[in-house]
């Protein structure tokens, strides 16, 4: 069974997915190496993925005396097992069930999702999904985070800030294709996970029983009749640059004056990937791992988010059933 997180962080995805279907059963509908979607009676879809970046299972997990802090030499994968527990404990709490969804492959390019999307437009998941008023992914680093992507509902912007949560900016998850496609507002919300993609990856326990403790909130809130449907609004672009809530990168929404100078101020060692890198990241979070790691964290992450998603796992790994 699992109970604690450190249930969560050993299996690989593959185990997790076979876990977790066991658990569900019948109530389950899946799709292998897609998704699991366990329909629920509350309004309301909570995501998260099942894959981590790292490569080694998770063998030892390193506790603070207080036990808040894991970490592990392999890279603990709280991207994103804190939102597998998440998920799993909010639904334990819960009295009138929310919707959940587990995906695989998110790190890869949002693979589960995309699958997912495909079933439900072609008419082969519940016809209920479309009552849903909202969608909550937690996967997000960090305690108060919250990152809207491409939607720009203001309404639902507020009710999540009004749980105390802090508008930020993000590259894409797996609700960046999840929630226009059911055409419902969604938000990524921090799980107590630090230093993503890196071996220097820990979770803080007490930050993620908070957010949970959040949107336990959010799911009884969204059975009440007076809770409104939050419609998915597209984000409006300027042409010239970043002034929403995405990110820096792929659509070029960042201006080309801007990136020479950033550019000029980091080392030219490591300025290849450092631009690469801004499809995924803001200049800031670039900016903090080199303050925290040094300069050559940035050829660390280059490799976890370009060079694996490109090179795939080796087929040993595939033999072994590693994410």
């Amino acid at each position: 069974m699992l109970n604690q997180i450190e249930d969560f962080v050993r299996p690989t995805q593959k185990e997790l997915f076979s876990t977790l279907y066991k658990i569900f059963g019948k109530r389950a509908i899946s799709k292998k190496n897609g998704y699991i979607l366990v329909p629920g009676d509350a309004p309301i879809m909570l995501v998260a993925h099942l894959d981590t970046v790292h490569k080694e299972r998770v063998k030892h997990i390193c506790k603070s005396p207080d036990g808040n802090i894991l970490m592990s030499p392999q890279g603990i994968g709280g991207d994103d097992r804190c939102g597998v527990y998440a998920l799993m404990t909010i639904h334990k709490i819960c009295h009138q069930k929310p919707w959940l969804l587990f995906t695989c492959d998110e790190e890869i390019g949002c693979v589960g999702a995309g699958i997912f999307c495909e079933q439900y437009h072609k008419g082969k998941l519940p016809k209920e999904l479309d009552t849903l008023k909202c969608l909550v992914e937690i996967d997000r680093r960090g305690e108060k985070d919250a990152v809207y992507y491409d939607c720009a509902n203001i309404e639902f912007e507020e009710y999540i800030t009004s749980k105390g949560f802090v508008t930020d900016i993000g590259s894409c998850s797996d609700i960046s294709d999840i929630a226009p496609a059911l055409g419902v507002a969604a938000v990524n919300l921090s799980s107590g996970y630090y230093n993503a993609h890196t071996q220097h990856e820990y979770i803080n326990l007490k930050q993620l029983k908070a957010t949970i403790k959040k949107v336990v909130e959010i799911v009884n809130e969204s059975v009440e009749e007076t809770f409104p449907k939050y419609e998915f609004i597209e984000e409006v672009w300027e042409p010239r640059g970043y002034f929403g809530r995405g990110y820096y990168g792929s659509y070029n929404w960042h201006e080309p004056e801007f990136d020479e100078k950033i550019l000029q101020q980091v080392p030219a060692f490591i300025r290849d990937e450092y631009e690469e890198l801004l499809d995924y990241y803001t200049p800031e979070e670039l900016n903090e791992y080199i303050e925290s790691y040094g300069p050559e964290i940035i050829k660390t992450l280059y490799d976890s988010e370009i060079g694996y998603f490109y090179g795939g796992p080796t087929e040993k790994e595939k033999e072994d059933g590693q994410d």
